[in-house]
């Protein structure tokens, strides 16, 4: 089971909801929640970069009593910078120009490729025992309740999840933003994400939730041609595809992405 965070700001939690959250805080990404002994944490802080777009500047990642400190290209173990591949009981990190990777014992893997996208894969042990932005991973879906104009929306939830550090100054999201429909761009966006080179993930993955998270991209970025705007939800799509066990064909192309 898998949660990922790509792009424009979107989630996906272990249940498998997709939702937009734009904080720049330091958030608790997924951590073990059970009250006694938590077996890890993950945290994560974002910020715009020079073009606009959201990546993530850091992780901070906590295994048993391991602290390891992530930015692109660097990796810090308990306050040392360390040359990778590395080793340290029951931790293994890897890591070249385009992926930092993580393999924990406890049944953990961590996948970030340096910019803006993360991927925490769990082992089931942890079903029903995390917290964070990937949600309680019960195996329920609880999207009508959490976005639908119930309870509460994606940003009050993602507010929630705020590390707060005492000198630390930014400003959670304000709450009261409605997500534009962005139903105009439907049809480009699922043209690009049934594209033959994605044949064999159709039946493997959610399409609608890409599609809608591609909408949202579109939207944002104002009809620019950005190549942020559409490559990072298509790449997220291919990405999960083959993480499960699918093909994707060869989707890129000279002038696109």
């Amino acid at each position: 089971y898998v949660c990922s965070t790509w792009g424009n700001n979107h989630f996906k939690t272990f249940d498998g909801d997709v939702y937009q959250f734009p904080g720049l805080c330091e958030y608790n990404f997924v951590s073990d929640c059970r009250e006694a002994y938590k077996e890890f944490s993950v945290h994560i802080q974002r910020a715009l970069n020079s073009n606009g777009h959201p990546e993530i500047q850091y992780i901070l990642m906590k295994i048993k009593d391991i602290m390891v400190y992530l930015k692109p290209n660097l990796v810090v173990v308990d306050g040392r910078i360390v040359k990778t591949p590395y080793y340290t009981s029951g931790v293994l990190i890897e890591s070249n120009e385009v992926y930092t990777k993580i393999y924990a014992k406890l049944g953990l893997v961590l996948m970030w490729n340096q910019q803006d996208a993360l991927m925490v894969e769990l082992d089931n042990k942890f079903n029903n025992h995390t917290c964070g932005l990937c949600g309680d991973y019960n195996g329920i879906q609880i999207y009508n309740e959490f976005i639908k104009g119930g309870t509460y929306n994606s940003i009050t939830y993602g507010n929630m999840q705020k590390i707060s550090k005492p000198n630390s100054k930014c400003e959670d999201p304000d709450e009261t933003q409605a997500l534009p429909s962005c139903n105009e761009h439907r049809d480009e966006c699922q043209r690009l994400l049934t594209s033959p080179a994605f044949a064999d993930c159709r039946l493997r993955l959610n399409l609608e939730m890409y599609i809608q998270a591609c909408m949202q991209d579109k939207c944002a970025c104002n009809g620019k041609d950005d190549s942020f705007c559409l490559c990072s939800t298509i790449s997220e799509y291919s990405r999960q595809c083959s993480h499960a066990g699918g093909r994707p064909g060869e989707w890129r192309t000279q002038s696109f992405c």
